[in-house]
């Protein structure tokens, strides 16, 4: 089996498991989706005003995240991704390990492809292991899970261990339709701050 056949064949879908992670961590979860497909995938699962999509910032998800968990230290954050994003913002990996923030969650979409470009084969097709990247940057909990089996394990606890922690999680490569946020940034940014902070949050 060729690399780029490969990741057809795994049996976790990802918007199956957007929608099972978001079940998990409830209405209160902060999220922040990375450019591209998580953000389809979360807003399938239930757009809400707590949820802030990224647009045209390709690699901005994990610092964006870290600074909310840094700023909202009571709150569970959630970030997220893709593999092609992760893979061009890594560097991100190793000022969460600095800064720790036990409130921060990572969860990486790794269908092995850049989906926004055409669907070339990314890295992690290869030889990159995103988690042992993490891991490399002092993530203490940075994990690899694989199929359906793995999932239905680890889930129980995604937002129960003391982050910082990261997940890859292997999903078909497929094309789906988009579901797509609002794409405005400016109204994204208020109806977050204003769901998180109230009318004081408007400035």
């Amino acid at each position: 089996m060729n690399l780029s056949s490969r990741a057809r064949t795994y049996d976790l879908r990802r918007r199956e498991v957007a929608k099972r992670i978001s079940e998990v961590g409830g209405k209160k979860l902060l999220v922040v989706t990375g450019l591209g497909s998580t953000n389809w995938d979360f807003t399938a699962a239930g757009d809400r005003d707590l949820i802030f999509p990224m647009w045209g910032a390709m690699g901005g998800a994990v610092p964006v995240g870290l600074g909310l968990a840094l700023a909202q230290p009571k709150n569970r954050v959630l970030v997220a991704t893709g593999d092609g994003e992760m893979l061009m913002g890594l560097g991100s990996l190793a000022t969460v390990a600095v800064q720790a923030p036990a409130n921060l969650t990572i969860v990486v979409f790794d269908n092995e492809h850049y989906g926004e470009t055409g669907m070339q084969l990314s890295a992690t097709a290869d030889k990159a292991d995103i988690a042992a990247i993490a891991t490399g940057c002092g993530i203490k909990s940075a994990i690899n899970i694989n199929n359906d089996k793995e999932l239905k394990k680890a889930l129980p606890k995604l937002f129960k261990i003391p982050g910082p922690s990261l997940w890859v999680i292997k999903v078909r490569a497929e094309s789906l339709d988009f579901v797509l946020p609002p794409k405005d940034g400016a109204f994204l940014k208020d109806r977050f701050r204003r769901a998180l902070l109230g009318d004081v949050g408007i400035l």
